[in-house]
């Protein structure tokens, strides 16, 4: 089977994941995840953990809960709309 532009990629994810392959999997940007992480949007534990390396995992499972919780901010309030 040829990959071309129509082709679809699928892949399994481990719940704790690198930024690259979040973005990927969420289709939020790098940047937009840093900065809910830097704004205290995000909270270590919960949607994301540093391992010992220094690099950033994304939790997936973390990820949807922060989804389906309507969370948008650092009060835990959910977004006006």
């Amino acid at each position: 089977m040829n990959a071309g532009v129509n082709s679809i990629e699928i892949v399994a994810l481990a719940d704790s994941v690198l930024l690259p392959l979040a973005e990927r999997a969420t289709g939020l940007s790098v940047k937009a995840m840093r900065r809910k992480i830097d704004d205290g949007i995000w909270i270590q534990g919960r949607e994301y953990d540093k391992g010992p390396d220094g690099h950033i995992y994304i939790s997936i499972s973390g990820y949807i809960s922060w989804v389906r919780s309507g969370r948008a901010s650092k009060s835990g309030k959910p977004a006006s709309g």
